[in-house]
């Protein structure tokens, strides 16, 4: 009997699991390098800087109308997140009938609000410039005190109202930072910091004493006209030569 030989079945093809597909991912972008890593500024670098300033604008005057130091004080309180410009349209009328704290406090808070309505936050800023009219009055002998500590006792004055003052009224050495000289100190390098306060340490000093009594509102302006947040006129700067700004266009 012829033997039987059975074929093996046919072993079936190997089932291939899906493979999870690679999660495509983003290069990341190169992380952008800390200003205080860049090449420092030189002494006769920043000295050239200030001279510049100079040259073009001998003594540059801040764009905040007033006619004393209490209506400055006035003025800067009621600056914040507010433009100059909208201060001054507003304040022209108000400094003619309340020019001293006296006068501010016979004006009252409803009418002073009537004055200053077209100023963002006008509602808490007429009860802050009513509070400190009284104070000056009551501690102050009527007058605008002459150090930071006194200035930063007021209602609505803070620190960089108190530089402002001190210097546009009194001569101080003070560095005011507001938005575009926190820019510029950190666009540029010179001043590099996370906080105004930092940026203010680091720009008296390194900023010659010779140009402390104009330098914040040089840059201020450079920052306001020339060295712009969203798109910096890097073609007419005065100091692009020099500026450590890793993206400027010149």
């Amino acid at each position: 009997m012829a033997k039987i030989t059975r074929k093996p079945a046919p072993r079936k093809a190997a089932v291939l699991k899906n493979k999870a597909k690679p999660v495509a991912t983003k290069p990341r972008a190169p992380a952008k390098k800390s200003l205080r890593a860049t090449r420092p500024w030189t002494p006769a670098e920043i000295h050239e800087v200030f001279s510049r300033f100079r040259k073009a604008n001998p003594e540059p005057k801040g764009e905040l109308e007033h006619v004393n130091p209490f209506t400055l004080l006035v003025a800067v309180v009621l600056s914040a997140q507010a433009t100059d410009a909208g201060v001054n349209k507003a304040t022209r009328a108000l400094f003619e009938v309340a020019d001293t704290p006296q006068k501010m406090l016979d004006l009252g808070e409803e009418r002073l609000r009537e004055y200053i309505r077209t100023i963002g936050l006008y509602r808490t800023k007429a009860k802050n410039v009513i509070a400190l009219s009284a104070k000056l009055l009551s501690e102050f002998g009527g007058q605008v005190p002459r150090t930071r500590a006194e200035i930063e006792s007021l209602p609505g004055a803070g620190r960089k109202t108190a530089n402002v003052v001190l210097n546009m009224a009194f001569g101080e050495h003070t560095m005011a930072v507001d938005t575009h000289v926190f820019r510029v100190g950190n666009r540029t390098g010179l001043a590099p910091g996370k906080t105004p306060l930092e940026v203010e340490l680091g720009l008296e000093k390194v900023i010659p004493a010779e140009f402390m009594l104009h330098a914040h509102h040089w840059l201020i302006l450079h920052g306001r006209y020339t060295c712009l947040a969203r798109k910096p006129r890097c073609e007419v700067c005065l100091i692009n030569d020099l500026c450590r700004w890793p993206e400027k266009t010149v």
